[in-house]
């Protein structure tokens, strides 16, 4: 039986690799920390390869299957009924783990505080850690209460302006957490990396 065959199986598997790459490279005794460090690199790499994933391949690929729909193309259904609910539901989870292993982290180092006040020592963790907040409450408050809309996963009709406007939203919110996503991203390294001062 081949694990890699299912998505459960597939994540086990990840799971089991990296206890087994922990407990070598620390002789056998794994911090919290070390769990939780692993746990919000993880679950950043999912919500932010989501982001760009949408913003750099979905959204251009529905503008132009709408565009080819009226000369026969396949027109954007399969993306919007099959692909985009399901990424939906691991970018708005992994949004939701990404934030509250980070803050777990910074309360563990002891500067959860410090950073959101940006202390000194902090003050680059800070920036990483506000941007990573505006954008978890963007996917929450703006992208998918409009996606529901737009994708009619809220169980209503809405009329074309509603969606229009919903579009809008949504897309300006992604695409502002596309841009906070590079400095972010930075201040995160930086940070971890000994980054600090630049």
């Amino acid at each position: 039986m081949n694990p890699l065959k299912s998505i459960t199986g597939t994540i086990v598997t990840g799971v089991v690799i990296s206890a087994i790459v922990m407990a070598i490279f620390t002789d056998g005794v794994t911090t919290t920390t070390q769990w939780y460090v692993w746990l919000h690199v993880l679950a950043g790499v999912a919500w932010i390869g989501l982001l760009y994933y949408f913003n750099f391949v979905q959204v251009p690929g529905v503008a132009k299957a709408l565009s080819e729909a009226d000369s026969g193309g396949p027109g954007p259904a399969a993306i919007n009924k099959y692909v985009a609910p399901t990424a939906l539901l691991w970018f708005r989870w992994a949004a939701v783990v990404t934030w509250l292993s980070g803050a777990a982290l910074l309360a563990k180092y002891g500067i959860l505080g410090k950073a959101f006040t940006f202390q000194q020592g902090a003050e680059v963790i800070g920036v990483g850690a506000w941007l990573g907040t505006i954008m978890a409450i963007n996917v929450w408050v703006f992208i998918w209460p409009n996606q529901k809309k737009i994708l009619g996963l809220d169980g209503q009709t809405h009329e074309a302006d509603v969606i229009a406007k919903a579009k809008s939203v949504a897309l300006m919110a992604s695409r502002t957490n596309t841009a906070l996503s590079i400095p972010m991203l930075l201040s995160m390294t930086a940070y971890a990396h000994g980054g600090y001062p630049f």
